[in-house]
């Protein structure tokens, strides 16, 4: 993993908003007396959350004196683990697309050269108007669906290059797209139409005491169906 670094322009101050206090502090209170450091995921999750996607250097120092840490354990967690972004992202869509085995086999290369086309040829970097950013990033979890891209909490799944230019401008517009498969498919559901448990019989109701056809002794003598006891009887 390549070295991770602070931003070289980063604000002066941070302070949680009232409605975040609260909720870092009722999230703090979950831990055991002597724990509360082990909050430090959440707390600085949320101030990235706060920051626009990206974790400014004083907010790092905000959380660890939340915590009684010092600066240098919050900046270990930050650069160690790249769910956070050291600089700033896109103001209208950080793009993270998986670049692992699965979506590389299915076409994300392909994806790659157009994010460096339509937003810059470097990743975290940001487009000419501050907008958009981008990066490569591991396994997202879709790999059925390859190839994929996160943005924030959203993924894009099923992509063809042609499929991302039309997500990147709706993304430019201010536009939300549609989550998840972008083919038209349910979820991870099969490609195509259904293939097997298609006769209608199973589900309009006529295949109810069809065994009656296949017994017919059974069905003229009123015994229970194969299986079954039968109650009648003493």
């Amino acid at each position: 993993m390549a070295v991770r670094r602070l931003h070289a322009d980063q604000p002066h101050e941070f302070a949680f908003t009232p409605e975040n206090m609260a909720w870092a502090q009722e999230t703090i209170a979950k831990y055991p007396e002597g724990k509360q450091a082990s909050a430090i995921i959440p707390l600085l999750w949320r101030a990235q959350e706060q920051s626009n996607g990206w974790l400014p250097e004083p907010a790092l120092r905000y959380v660890a004196d939340m915590l009684g840490v010092a600066y240098i354990r919050a900046y270990e967690v930050a650069t160690f683990y790249t769910m956070f972004q050291l600089s700033p992202v896109g103001a209208k869509a950080h793009l993270q697309v998986c670049g692992t085995t699965p979506c590389m086999l299915r076409g994300a290369e392909a994806l790659i050269a157009v994010c460096k086309r339509r937003i810059s040829e470097e990743p975290h970097t940001l487009s000419a108007d501050g907008s958009l950013s981008w990066e490569e990033v591991e396994c997202l979890g879709c790999c059925a669906n390859a190839p994929m891209v996160q943005v924030w909490k959203d993924t894009y799944e099923d992509l063809t290059p042609e499929a991302l230019e039309k997500l990147i401008s709706a993304f430019e517009r201010g536009s939300a797209p549609t989550p998840g498969p972008q083919t038209g498919r349910v979820s991870s559901a099969p490609e195509g139409p259904p293939t097997t448990l298609v006769d209608p019989a199973l589900y309009d109701g006529s295949a109810v005491g069809s065994w009656r056809a296949r017994f017919p002794e059974l069905a003229e003598g009123g015994s229970a169906a194969p299986g079954q006891s039968d109650k009648s009887k003493g």
